[in-house]
């Protein structure tokens, strides 16, 4: 019996508009900036001549309107699941950059205390088999087709070194995490089976 081949492309969001740069995580009302609706159209654009039968997205508004052109480009309603949504943060709507806000304060610092879990937010062995879910769920509604699930970089960078047998625990740092803004991580089954996995940055082509 031969195999029935099927494409999920698991996308995260365009850039925010974000100037007070805090960190968002599940917050409402964050929304894409110009430049991120210039990457999600990016992204549209590179999918227009692909397959696809099924566009599902986080709840989130930024993953919606990233979903959006790819959508209307196939004649297409967006789904939501509430399993892509962005991953839980013990300093959501803090600023947390390097050297500067919730950082630096000492009664945060037990957060810390394990990066491998990560002690500050949602275990990445708790994020996996949601986005692990959430992806075949969006393969078996594509089946023989090709399907897209915008979500966000913890999420998609966790499902990815899942699916590839990577350790879960990693550096938060962007080096470390093959997951840019409006970028596209692509795995091909042939029923349930992976047979193999790409990445792109239409942003970047």
């Amino acid at each position: 019996m031969t195999a029935v081949r099927t494409t999920v492309h698991v996308m995260r969001h365009g850039e925010v508009h974000n100037p007070e740069k805090v960190l968002y995580g599940r917050l409402p009302g964050y929304n894409l900036s110009e430049r991120g609706r210039l990457q999600a159209q990016a992204a549209a654009d590179w999918l227009a001549a692909h397959d696809i039968t099924h566009v599902v997205a986080s709840p989130l508004e930024r993953a919606q309107q990233t979903a959006a052109p790819i959508a209307a480009s196939h004649g297409l309603d967006i789904d939501t699941d509430d399993d892509l949504i962005e991953s839980w943060n013990d300093f959501e709507g803090k600023r947390v950059a390097p050297g500067d806000g919730a950082l630096r304060d000492p009664r945060n610092w037990p957060r810390l205390r394990n990066p491998r879990k990560p002690s500050w937010g949602e275990p990445y062995d708790q994020i996996a088999p949601r986005m692990t879910a959430a992806m075949h769920r969006a393969r078996r509604k594509a089946e023989g087709h090709e399907a897209v699930c915008v979500s966000h970089q913890l999420p998609v960078e966790t499902l990815r070194r899942a699916m590839t047998g990577r350790s879960l625990a990693h550096l938060p740092l962007p080096h470390s995490r093959l997951c840019n803004l409006s970028s596209i991580t692509s795995f091909t089954f042939d029923d349930d089976r992976l047979i193999r996995w790409s990445y792109t940055e239409p942003w970047g082509i």
